[in-house]
């Protein structure tokens, strides 16, 4: 079987994508190309064009990191996109990497207890581990066993949670590039995209795209069915030892109407501790229905995810 081209298959995503206006070439007429031309981008980073294509067509997957931060250049890519780029050039075989169990901190689940705020633990396949009540009353799918790149492309309820769907939407792809780095040819990654590529054109459009963006907090806005417009705040911090774990938490301004709206929700949520929850309106991976059979204890804060294997990298 052939190796997956990730470095030949980003240079050529940024080559489409970057204006020949932005980096300084005159445009005359209409180019059949979007884009640079190959010849151009070689010329710009110094280097051959027989060497750019076969950096492209994957025939040469070593480039040194001077070749690559030129390219960087070329492209305008910011420091994220650069280090993804390096990374691509350092790929090791899927086969070389040993899929242990993930583990939520017995300390990070007894905060998701005790903290008044929407907070959850995901892996770096955006899969929650661990959520508090909250959390879940906020947005439904931030609950153990799910997917939330899976969630926001899946299930219809989550275009009418994010009134912003189509940046959330793409935030999340290009983040999810970021986590997973150039493990791209991870059998559990190639399954998840796989999936995701054959059911929704919205994420074949954004993973061609190749973005990728940095572990960072922001601003971002649910329509809640219950509660109305939330903006809201998110915080993202990486949990050390923990093979790539975040901790996410949502907040919003102090004596908003959102931070009221807060309250509100966690008071209902404690009220309706012990339902049941409905399954997700997708159909669970082989990798989750396997998991699924070696459930965990729950956490008081509200549920852990069943153990769940991965591959032991960290997020970019």
């Amino acid at each position: 079987m052939s190796r997956p081209n990730a470095l030949g298959e980003y240079l050529r995503a940024r080559r489409e994508l970057t204006d020949p206006a932005g980096v300084g070439l005159p445009v005359v007429g209409v180019r059949r190309t979007p884009g640079l031309r190959r010849e151009e981008v070689a010329t710009l980073a110094g280097i051959s064009a027989d060497y750019y294509l076969r950096l492209e067509q994957g025939r040469d997957r070593n480039p040194s990191p001077q070749v690559l931060e030129a390219l960087a250049r070329v492209f305008r890519l910011d420091a994220t996109a650069t280090q993804h780029l390096l990374s691509l050039s350092t790929a090791r075989p899927a086969a070389t990497r040993r899929p242990r169990r993930e583990v939520v901190p017995t300390g990070i689940r007894q905060l998701l207890d005790v903290i008044n705020l929407p907070a959850f633990v995901e892996s770096r396949m955006f899969e929650v581990l661990a959520a508090n009540r909250l959390a879940t009353a906020v947005s439904p799918n931030i609950r153990p066993g799910v997917n939330r790149l899976r969630a926001i492309f899946l299930d219809p309820d989550e275009h009418e949670l994010h009134p912003d769907w189509e940046q959330a939407a793409g935030g999340l792809v290009a983040g999810f590039r970021a986590s997973v780095g150039s493990e791209v040819d991870d059998p559990r990654i190639v399954q998840l995209v796989g999936e995701l590529s054959l059911a929704s054109e919205p994420f074949r459009r954004m993973w061609a795209r190749h973005d990728v963006s940095p572990l960072a907090g922001g601003s971002m806005r649910l329509r809640h069915p219950r509660a109305g417009m939330l903006e809201l705040r998110r915080e993202k911090l990486p949990l050390s030892d923990s093979g790539g774990q975040i901790l996410a938490i949502y907040h919003a301004e102090a004596g908003s109407a959102t931070a009221r709206a807060l309250q509100s929700l966690g008071s209902t949520a404690a009220t309706e501790t012990g339902r049941p929850s409905a399954p997700p309106p997708w159909p669970a991976t082989p990798d989750r229905e396997a998991a699924d059979a070696d459930t965990g204890p729950e956490s008081a804060a509200g549920s852990t995810a069943p153990g769940a294997e991965r591959s032991p990298t960290s997020r970019s």
